[in-house]
Parts: C-alpha cells; sequence; structure tokens
C-alpha cells in the first residue's frame, strides 16, 4: 500500500520555536504578575482579553443575572448533566476507601484519602464556552469535599459567558471569576491582592494555559498537561449514527485544533451521519477515506461553534455549549 501525505505538519524546527515563544512569554507573564498581583493581572486581561471591570470577580447579583438570562431548558440541560456526574462522581469516591491496620504490636500502617484544601479550576471559554469544563472540574472538587474552589473563565463577547456562569454555579464554585488565560491560571496559583491563591489548578487550556500550568507545577499542583483534542470513532452498520455524530461533536467542540473522524464499513450510515448535526455543523460532509477504498471518512472541523444538539448519553448536554 502506498501512503500518500495529504497535509503534512509544521517542520519540527517550527514547532520548537513555536514552542521556545510559548514558554518565554508566559515565563514572563508569572513573573509580572508575581512581582505586582493584580495589577499586573488587570494589564494582561485588557491587553488579551479587552476585559478590565472593577472587580474579576463576580458578585451574587451578578451570578444571578446570567442564570436568568438563559432559556428554562439550557438550566434543565445543566442540571441534567451535573446530576449524571455529580452520581458517578460520588460512586468513584466512595470507593476510595481509607484503610488502618496494626500489622505488629504498636505498628500501624494505612492511608487516608484527604480532599484538597483549595482548587482553582480554569474553565475555557474565550472563542467556544466549554461549559462541560466546569461540570467536570468545579462538580468533581466539589464531591471530593474541597474546601474552597475557586473557578475562573475568559470573556465571551465582551462579557460574563452566562452558560458558563450558571454551570460553575451550579456546581458549587465558592469564588466565581471572569478572567481568562495565562493571568487567570497565575492569579490562582500565586496569588493577588485580592485573590488567595490555592493548592492544584485544574481544567484545560491553549498552549499558554498549559505552559503556565507546567511551569507552576511544584508550586501547586495540577490534575495533567491537556494538549489538543483528537477523537476517532470506528464502527460498521450496527451502530447508532446520532450516537456516533453526538461523540464527535462533543470533541470537536473543543476547537479548531481538535479534529474529529468517523471511519465505517458502512456507507449507509456515513451518509446518515449529517443530518442529526446538520443544525450545528452546516459543513459537515462525509468524504472517502484515501488510505482505505473500502471505507467511508466523516470529518468535522470546529470551525463553527456548537449551537445545539441531543444531549449526549455521556450527560453532556451539548445544547448549552455555544
Amino acid at each position: 500500500m502506498t501512503v500518500q501525505i495529504i497535509k503534512a505538519g509544521k517542520p519540527a524546527a517550527a514547532k520548537a520555536d513555536l514552542n521556545a515563544q510559548v514558554r518565554a512569554t508566559v515565563e514572563g507573564i508569572l513573573a509580572d504578575i508575581e512581582a505586582r498581583g493584580d495589577a499586573a493581572v488587570r494589564e494582561y486581561s485588557a491587553k488579551f482579553d479587552k476585559w478590565s471591570p472593577e472587580s474579576f470577580r463576580l458578585g451574587q447579583a451578578q451570578i444571578d443575572t446570567c442564570i436568568a438570562s438563559l432559556p428554562a431548558q439550557t438550566i434543565e440541560d445543566i442540571r441534567f448533566a451535573q446530576a449524571q456526574i455529580r452520581r458517578f462522581a460520588q460512586i468513584q469516591r466512595d470507593s476510595m476507601k481509607d484503610v488502618e491496620v496494626e500489622t505488629l504490636p504498636g505498628v500501624v500502617l494505612g492511608h487516608r484519602n484527604i480532599p484538597m484544601n483549595s482548587v482553582g479550576c480554569y474553565i475555557p471559554g474565550g472563542k467556544y464556552p466549554l461549559i462541560a469544563s466546569a461540570h467536570m472540574s468545579v462538580l468533581t472538587a466539589k464531591v471530593a469535599g474541597v474546601k474552597r474552589i475557586v473557578a475562573c473563565a475568559p470573556p465571551f463577547d465582551g462579557a460574563p459567558c452566562p452558560e458558563i456562569v450558571a454551570a460553575m454555579h451550579l456546581a458549587g464554585a465558592d469564588e466565581i471569576y471572569c478572567l481568562g488565560g495565562v493571568q487567570a491560571v497565575a492569579a490562582m496559583a500565586i496569588g493577588t491582592e485580592t485573590l488567595k491563591g490555592v493548592d492544584m489548578i485544574v481544567g484545560p487550556g491553549n498552549a499558554y494555559v498549559a505552559e503556565a500550568k507546567r511551569q507552576l507545577f511544584g508550586r501547586v499542583g495540577i490534575d495533567l498537561f491537556a494538549g489538543p483534542t483528537e477523537t476517532m470513532v470506528i464502527c460498521d452498520d450496527t451502530v447508532d449514527a446520532e450516537l456516533v455524530a453526538v461523540d464527535l461533536l462533543g470533541q470537536a467542540e473543543h476547537g479548531p485544533t481538535s479534529p474529529a473522524y468517523c471511519i465505517t464499513t458502512s456507507r449507509t450510515l456515513a451518509e446518515q451521519l449529517p443530518p442529526p448535526s446538520r443544525p450545528c455543523w452546516p459543513a459537515w460532509t462525509p468524504r472517502r477515506s484515501p488510505a482505505s477504498p473500502g471505507a467511508t471518512t466523516a470529518r468535522s472541523s470546529s470551525a463553527t461553534p456548537m449551537r445545539r444538539c441531543s444531549p449526549s448519553p455521556s450527560g453532556c448536554a451539548p445544547s448549552t455549549c455555544r
């Protein structure tokens, strides 16, 4: 079989230069915020997000306004998704048992599962508000028993994103800030005059956010280094096309660098994929896979934000994604 490269990636040298630039930029921002605190945070927020409110922390009235602005169906979708996630998170927590045993007279061994005192949750939302990230960070921290949960998300269209604010609040965040990017991660990890630092940072983000977490690791704990999401569904004609479509969209919503593929032996199924997702993704069209003449590949690109589609079986409510 002859392998043909249809689209080549960036050369290694170009990637190295970009990575070096990201590292240097993040290092400078972290040092500046550590030295100047709130003043630096405000400058970077104004520079990168055009956002400089009187206070980055949202008051209860602002939170209530965001929630009141949403359709009842959106609130219902958020509550439904969080109910599923909370239920399984509690099952996971209940499976973590403390152990203490006296193996010899006076020799006591064991382990305990102790929640963090404070956690900072970063929820991406500058280009595509990722409501599910609020569910999977704030809510799981709450179930774990974290005493103080700080949640940050960037502004969307020049204001706090109502869907994200609602998700963070309903999940149980103790402090909610409309603040994004490296400046948000730095403020939570290092602390400023108005934002007390946390013990651990969780949540996804772009290359700069990921690099900030990498550089801050050790000073605070982190969950993991998250990169661009890629997903591929391999299936035959026994699967439900709508379930495939929702699974692909659920991952593709992460951004333009997160491609989603479906490889199937069934042309019929491939041709069925566009209808369930067309309200969300007008440009999604099946195409033949150049590497496998006997299979059909459907590909989506998240250049168009999601608007509405059916809730995912996993509990995420895509109707809340924008």
